[in-house]
């Protein structure tokens, strides 16, 4: 029978003891490319539907109102045109069409963004030890996750997580978990595609170049009260069809504050314009609601804001867009630290439930 201190000595072999650190992180996003002003022409164009003229000039007043100036999306024409099912007149039950085709693209897409990070992190891909990927677009086993994997070349050993249909806060759900995640997502008039992939590990060995970024100190999940259906996401025979309560803004602004104190009890923060915001911009109403609230200086939320007029909502991916940008803009306007001059900050997921994602995060000095 094996005794306790080789039972402790297994355990420890198998664990890190410093915070868990975000050492790399990598973007990518596919190269179809639609501007807002654009795409109620391109839409109605795609999808035989111009007889709709009604209906077309109130989606132009939708896509006005975004605060959206492009998008970037895996299917292109050329898809659509080989697979008429997905469109206008010949529109037809289409989720296997729809699967083949981000089965093939998603994983690439997920590569594209891990090879980034991992060229920033410097270190041998052996040295991975768990995957965790999150989509809002595979139904398949064995999932997307083994199809990246054996495109990134990591050994059979690496442990894989699938996390499907997460939502928009699954980017919270994902770190929270994790070592190292691309997430990808697909939907139709606020959303757009993307991945993004984080290195984390703990205890970074500066002796072989392993920097940190942002220490993830702690994590948090609340369920908002009678929310339950106000966001919502349906696979059907023609895709994923998302439902959004016009109250989402005022229902998360109600709430967000008590979430914060909650998150930053132990460490004496309540003053919310004295830490660094990576808020998912889940819509313009959302983040306006959120300032709003908690009287936040309008610098506080602009990378997510630019974000989101750059890219849309990217489901989970967009706060891992936020915080690279975040980095990178610190160190080019010469910022004492990663979060924007702050040394504490927050990562804010909102997704269905209304479920809200919270990670408090360290800056480290530039």
């Amino acid at each position: 029978m094996a005794s306790n201190s080789n039972i402790q000595e297994t355990r420890n072999a198998q664990r890190a003891y410093g915070p868990a650190t975000i050492l790399a992180i990598g973007t990518a996003s596919p190269p179809n490319v639609i501007y807002q002003n654009d795409y109620p022409d391109y839409y109605f164009g795609v999808t035989n539907s111009e007889h709709m003229a009604d209906l077309k000039v109130k989606f132009k007043r939708i896509c006005e109102k975004s605060m959206i100036k492009k998008r970037h999306f895996v299917v292109t024409e050329d898809i659509l045109k080989e697979n008429p099912e997905l469109t206008g007149d010949n529109y037809a039950p289409s989720v296997h069409t729809r699967e083949a085709i981000l089965a093939n693209e998603v994983p690439k897409l997920g590569y594209e963004a891990a090879t980034k990070a991992i060229k920033e992190w410097g270190q041998p891909k052996s040295k991975i030890t768990h995957v965790i990927f999150g989509t809002n677009t595979d139904f398949d086993m064995p999932g997307f996750d083994l199809y990246f994997v054996k495109l990134l070349g990591l050994k059979p050993t690496v442990v894989r997580t699938l996390l499907r249909i997460g939502g928009c806060h699954a980017g919270g759900t994902l770190l929270g978990h994790g070592r190292e995640q691309p997430w990808v997502s697909r939907a139709s008039a606020l959303f757009g595609d993307g991945a993004g992939a984080m290195l984390v590990g703990a205890d970074p060995d500066e002796s072989i170049n392993e920097r940190p970024i942002f220490y993830l100190v702690s994590t948090g999940q609340s369920t908002l009260p009678a929310s339950s259906g106000a966001i919502q996401t349906r696979i059907g025979e023609y895709g994923m069809v998302v439902e959004l309560d016009p109250d989402v803004p005022k229902i998360i602004a109600n709430h967000i504050e008590n979430i914060l104190i909650q998150s930053f009890k132990y460490i004496g923060i309540n003053g919310w314009n004295s830490i660094f915001w990576v808020a998912h911009p889940g819509g313009p109403k959302i983040l306006d609601g959120i300032e709003a609230v908690l009287g936040l200086d309008q610098t506080k939320i602009s990378i997510s804001r630019k974000m989101l007029s750059e890219y849309g909502n990217m489901f989970g991916a967009s706060v891992i867009f936020i915080m690279d940008e975040m980095r990178k803009s610190s160190f080019k306007e010469g910022k004492a630290t990663t979060g924007e001059g702050f040394d504490w900050g927050v990562l804010c997921g909102f997704g269905p439930g209304i479920t809200v994602e919270t990670i408090v995060l360290h800056s480290v000095p530039l």
